[in-house]
């Protein structure tokens, strides 16, 4: 239970930011300033679509080239 910051009872109450400041309203305080507020403010954007380049294999020397000898490659 929280006390909530425009009607004083101890109330289960939402913590809101309003201007920058938190406050904590019950549900019944909050309805008409939210009524008040509908419509106002930043549109909700839908986030675009980020595409990654997909990835191409480095390109690698294959082990041998056909017509050649073989590398043969030892530690002693």
């Amino acid at each position: 239970m929280i006390v909530c910051d425009l009607c004083g009872e101890a109330k289960e109450c939402l913590l809101k930011e309003i201007e920058g400041c938190e406050y904590d309203i019950c549900k019944r305080c909050w309805q008409p300033i939210g009524e008040k507020l509908r419509g106002k403010g930043r549109a909700r954007r839908k986030p675009d679509p980020v595409y990654v380049p997909a990835t191409t294999p480095e390109t690698t020397e294959p082990p041998f080239r056909p017509g050649l000898p073989p590398k043969i490659i030892a530690a002693a």
